[in-house]
């Protein structure tokens, strides 16, 4: 029951991680079709958070919470910390953690920081050029 669980945390994660690129990538389509929704500021403000709660997490140098509640699952349910309990769970696992991909199994120091404050720093340039309404009649 835990490894099924952990594999539901891996599933929130990937939908957060999805929530901030997918999020930009249509910020950017709404931005050059001129879509009005693309422009909403509880969507904007959302997203703008959610890249920044990751940001603070990676400079602070503080784990993830969905990564250390989905290890204390797998761990509770006497399980590989680093391997889903179903062929899904496993997929995703894989998905979202891609240190394989590199020499060592580990990426070099300050790999993901950069990487976060760059989606950052993207996310502030969206808004800075396809800012939010501010009220509901603005346009």
């Amino acid at each position: 029951m835990y490894g099924v669980l952990a594999d539901g945390m891996v599933f929130a994660h990937v939908l957060y991680v999805g929530y901030v690129v997918g999020g930009q990538l249509a910020v950017v389509l709404a931005a050059a079709r001129g879509w009005a929704w693309g422009r909403n500021r509880w969507f904007r403000l959302t997203h703008l958070t959610a890249i920044g709660v990751v940001v603070v997490e990676a400079v602070m140098g503080w784990r993830c919470p969905l990564t250390v509640w989905e290890q204390q699952l797998r761990e509770l349910g006497g399980e590989q910390v680093d391997a889903g309990a179903t062929f899904v769970g496993r997929l995703l696992h894989q998905l979202l953690f891609i240190d394989r991909y590199f020499e060592g199994g580990r990426p070099p120091e300050g790999f993901f920081t950069t990487l976060y404050l760059a989606a950052f720093v993207v996310v502030l340039q969206g808004l800075a050029m396809y800012p939010p309404r501010l009220s509901r009649t603005s346009a």
